[in-house]
């Protein structure tokens, strides 16, 4: 059955956790579609994981919407949501509903994804009035990481706990089904959680949140470049593909592949007329 935000909201209201994950291309979404995950994000984090930069910020739109059209494309039961990427939503609310129509439109998303508090309750009034549903994300939000000074837990002191929870509530106003919560204290996950009537769903946020979400190459061992205290390996799919390709590449250098089993035939006659 399709997962829908009126799903999310029925999760949120039944007690029952969500499960979400990232992805970017085609052959993994169709595969974490038929694991039953809830949904997928795809998020801008691409640009670190499939890209090579070392932060979010030199995702374009364009390289968001070809990203959300391949996964789209493999998904049939999941929510897919479409990250909006730095500068897609920040320079007016006209901006803001036009490219986020562009990941539903071109790039097949149900919902998009921003990152922000309560400055950003305008444009996300707008984007839900234009009928498209709008995920939130507070605490460290990989967007403003040289604001933060790095990769930091936030909302640890009591003005900045305050402005998260406040965020929150502003967010849940203006119309967001769901916020993600990331880095913070798990205490102060559970408050925003108890204190909202939408789902949560955390990284890096503590247990008690409405449901959870990974990068899938963190969460499979697939990327070493930062190793978040929060991540779980829940297989060591890195380290298997790494003998897979050191085993084709010795078969190769011994011309034990290809072998017979993966040749095509042709009649000696034709080898033998040929000049």
């Amino acid at each position: 059955m399709k997962t829908t935000v009126t799903t999310f909201q029925q999760a949120k209201d039944e007690g029952r956790k969500l499960a979400m994950l990232t992805a970017y291309d085609y052959s993994t979404a169709r595969l974490m579609d038929a694991s039953g995950i809830d949904a997928i994000l795809v998020g801008d984090s691409l640009g670190m994981t499939m890209l090579g930069y070392g932060d979010t910020l030199s995702v374009t739109m364009e390289d968001m919407v070809h990203h959300t059209r391949a996964v789209s494309r493999g998904v049939s039961d999941a929510l897919v949501v479409g990250d909006m990427p730095y500068l897609s939503y920040h320079l007016s609310v006209e901006q803001a509903v036009e490219n986020a129509g562009r990941l539903i439109k071109e790039g097949g998303a149900q919902a998009i994804k921003l990152e922000g508090g309560a400055r950003f309750a305008a444009e996300i009034r707008a984007i839900v009035r234009a009928s498209i549903p709008v995920m939130g994300h507070l605490g460290l939000t990989p967007q403003s990481v040289n604001a933060f000074g790095g990769f930091k837990v936030q909302g640890r002191s009591e003005a900045a706990a305050q402005q998260i929870l406040d965020d929150a509530r502003e967010l849940e106003r203006a119309g967001v089904f769901a916020i993600v919560l990331e880095c913070i204290p798990a205490a102060l996950a559970e408050v925003v959680s108890k204190s909202l009537s939408i789902p949560t769903i955390g990284i890096g946020s503590g247990p008690l949140c409405d449901g959870q979400i990974l990068v899938y190459q963190d969460m499979l061992g697939m990327y070493s470049d930062l190793a978040p205290k929060f991540v779980r390996r829940f297989a060591e799919v890195g380290a298997l593909m790494t003998e897979g390709f050191k085993a084709y590449q010795a078969a190769v250098r011994d011309s034990s592949f290809p072998a017979a089993e993966h040749e095509f035939k042709i009649d000696d006659s034709v080898i033998e007329r040929l000049r």
